[in-house]
């Protein structure tokens, strides 16, 4: 079974198409990446995916499962990081982490895995008012980990953050990778994130899929990595800081 499987999904906002006859299917345990610039449609397909927004028209399917019916059961095998993230400030990273831990009905030993998981051991202490982006990141996944998703959104995890703060997440996500009991939807602006974590990457722009497959699939003799494709194919630079918001 797939785990993930859009099929022909539209979404309009006023007279704004943002999504249009949309499909694709993702596989257990796959790394996709979503890649477009601000506008093409990458973050509503991932919140119809998410149960956040309807389609207007179209199907999602999660294990088999639809949001209409059958809401409770997928929420329990999700995990996501918005990309806004906004905790308690005067909460610590424990307090914030046995707060979302009991919305599910988990003990300590699971916030314990995931303190340990996202290395934030040294700060678990600390209120959220006083982390850095990397670490307010961090906690973020940790959050999205809790529950043990079998599926797992994050919608541009690293914007803004250093190359350190990001190389850090990365080599979380790709820990979790190699266990190989979550599939990852990714939303990023940038290439090489998608590059190191990815196994399927899926282009967009104004709503509409472009390209997709692996890496090694889309590129060609007058395209020698992705913001070269995405370069030929839309005209435009995808990692344009003023793409970057």
């Amino acid at each position: 079974m797939n785990q993930i499987e859009v099929r022909n999904v539209e979404k309009s906002f006023k007279d704004t198409k943002a999504v249009r006859g949309v499909s694709l299917t993702i596989q257990p345990g796959e790394f996709v990446a979503l890649l477009g610039p601000n506008g093409a449609g990458k973050t509503t397909l991932v919140e119809m995916m998410e149960g956040l927004k309807k389609p207007d028209k179209g199907e999602i399917l999660i294990q088999g499962k639809n949001w209409h019916k059958h809401e409770k059961e997928l929420r329990k095998i999700i995990g996501l990081s918005l990309q806004e993230t906004r905790f308690t400030e005067k909460l610590s990273i424990r307090e914030t982490l046995r707060l979302f831990a009991s919305f599910f009905k988990l003990g300590d030993d699971r916030v314990n895995e995931v303190i340990t998981l996202t290395e934030l051991a040294s700060k678990e202490k600390s209120f959220v008012g006083t982390l850095s982006g990397g670490q307010r990141q961090r906690l973020a996944l940790a959050v999205a980990l809790l529950n043990h998703p079998e599926v797992l959104f994050l919608d541009e995890p690293t914007t803004g953050l250093d190359p350190h703060s990001r190389l850090d997440l990365w080599n979380i996500l790709k820990g979790l990778k190699d266990q190989g009991k979550t599939t990852l939807i990714l939303t990023t602006h940038y290439m090489e994130e998608a590059e190191s974590l990815c196994d399927h990457i899926i282009i967009l722009d104004e709503g509409k899929i472009l390209r997709e497959g692996q890496l090694h699939e889309l590129l060609d003799e007058n395209s020698h990595n992705l913001d070269e494709l995405f370069i030929n194919l839309t005209g435009k630079k995808l990692n344009e800081e003023n793409h970057i918001k």
